[in-house]
């Protein structure tokens, strides 16, 4: 995810990770400082392994929060296009990949949770090349591995989530 580009969103996923920033950010933060004050109380902080776990904890709390606070700074909370043959962001898209085809949705990672489907991103290889094709275009993107790998669009559907 880039900070500078927004996020589709839809208002289930925000309000899931507005939910998830207001815990952290309150009763897991006050949750977190008594446990390593406790732990602190212990003795010996060189060798007090529940005080180094706890510390470790915090820090991966505020990085979430850093996290979160970006992500709904930068969110752009819509519901779906409608599909009208075009890959956009927040479409479902059937693609021959490689001679096999794939049935994905086009949009940023944090949707994971509102589907099963498999989701790329625009920051993926493959993202990189499809945004704005119609069906029966065809592209292709360099594979990590330095070959080329063939994409025609098949289908694009609305998202419903």
């Amino acid at each position: 995810m880039t900070t500078s580009e927004p996020t589709w969103l839809t208002q289930t996923a925000y309000d899931r990770y507005t939910q998830e920033l207001e815990f952290l950010s309150t009763t897991r933060r006050t949750e977190i400082a008594k446990e390593i004050q406790e732990a602190r109380e212990d003795g010996d902080l060189k060798e007090n392994a529940g005080y180094h776990a706890a510390k470790d904890e915090q820090g991966q709390i505020e990085s979430r929060i850093t996290e979160l606070e970006a992500l709904l700074k930068t969110a752009e909370v819509r519901e779906a296009p409608k599909a009208n043959g075009t890959v956009v962001l927040g479409t479902v898209v059937t693609a021959k990949v490689a001679g096999r085809e794939q049935h994905f949705l086009y949009a940023s990672t944090e949707l994971a949770s509102e589907t099963e489907l498999r989701i790329f991103s625009p920051d993926s290889p493959i993202g990189q090349v499809i945004d704005g094709l119609k069906i029966g275009e065809k592209t292709s993107y360099e594979a990590p591995n330095g070959k080329q790998v063939e994409v025609e669009i098949v289908n694009v559907e609305t998202f419903e989530s």
